[in-house]
């Protein structure tokens, strides 16, 4: 029995085996490594079953598991549920009371156990069946009464499990993770989820706000936006351009269509050039039509514009080429995007 006591504690710390430490995590990881690859083996046309499934379900997979198939399989829920497989999590033993109201006709039941004899599990299987639900049961006993009454069975059987004892869910647990986000992946390949649709559901995320934040989004535009016509002189350009604090300004025509940008570095190199920029207008000191993104692209797409061109700045246009905006490196890094 273990001692639980101060003196009981320093004890046992005394006497740690750090090497010994090192060769139960090892071995642990070995024989978890195994599980995987024998689940692997393992994988049949129950699983293309359980996938089409869940492809036909009109409702939602709702997952079920006592202990630790039910951590597991919370997980599971919300990895199905990020990745366009509506899903949820109810706790067999509520289930019995008045959780099992949040089962619908139409909807599957995955139910997870490792013995496949969870009493808690076995209790709403009976009534799960009359609602019209069906169910697919992840199990290590192929006869197990989860498996009998299952409408389609996936194994995570284990030869073992990593706990010296073989008691603690261990290799049986990582089994099931594995499996659940084997099935997660083959749904969402199997409905083409995309990049676009992972960010809907993770709009908070990195990858939200790279995949859902438009260059109209954080571009700056109306009197923010230094403009000047072609004709107007270096001096009073050089005027807009400190106003703004962009650090450029658009040559715009008549249409407000850009013809030209003039940046700090254009300035700079004028300046050490020995051009005498004094009698020079605009039109003078911009040369080629400058480098413009859409205000409806990606913001993303922003940077990759940027990279690309190795500048810092972008004038931004509408669908009909007309200047609305500008956005540089800073704005795209206080939204975040790069």
């Amino acid at each position: 029995m273990l001692n639980d006591s101060p003196q009981g504690s320093a004890a046992v710390a005394a006497t740690f085996d750090r090497t010994r430490a090192v060769e139960m995590a090892r071995q642990t990881l070995d024989i978890e490594a195994a599980a995987l690859l024998g689940l692997k083996g393992q994988l049949d046309q129950g699983f293309a079953d359980a996938v089409a499934h869940v492809l036909a379900c009109r409702g939602r997979v709702v997952v079920m598991g006592m202990g630790k198939s039910g951590h597991v399989g919370r997980k599971i829920a919300a990895t199905l549920a990020s990745t366009g497989t509506p899903a949820l999590f109810v706790h067999p033993a509520e289930a019995s009371h008045g959780d099992l109201g949040m089962v619908a006709p139409g909807d599957v039941v995955l139910a997870i156990s490792n013995s496949g004899e969870s009493d808690e599990l076995a209790a709403v299987l009976p009534a799960i069946k009359r609602l019209g639900a069906s169910v697919i049961a992840m199990t290590g006993r192929a006869g197990s009464s989860l498996a009998r009454h299952a409408d389609v069975v996936l194994s995570n059987r284990v030869d073992k499990e990593a706990c010296p004892l073989n008691l603690a869910p261990t290799a049986s647990t990582t089994a099931q993770l594995a499996l659940g986000d084997a099935l997660a992946v083959a749904l969402l390949d199997a409905r083409g989820f995309r990049e676009e649709d992972f960010a809907r559901s993770h709009p908070g995320g990195a990858l939200g706000r790279k995949l859902l934040t438009h260059v109209r989004d954080i571009m700056r535009s109306g009197d923010a936006v230094p403009r000047v016509s072609p004709a107007t002189a270096f001096t009073e350009m050089m005027r807009e351009m400190s106003a703004k604090g962009l650090g450029a300004t658009a040559v715009v025509d008549a249409a407000g269509r850009p013809t030209g940008i003039f940046t700090d570095g254009d300035l700079r190199r004028a300046i050490e050039g020995g051009v005498d920029l004094r009698s020079l207008c605009a039109s003078d000191v911009t040369r080629g039509a400058p480098r413009c993104v859409r205000d409806d692209a990606l913001a993303v797409d922003a940077v990759g514009l940027m990279e690309q061109a190795r500048v810092t700045t972008l004038l931004v246009v509408d669908a009909e080429g007309v200047l609305v905006g500008a956005v540089n490196t800073n704005d795209l890094m206080r939204a975040k995007v790069i």
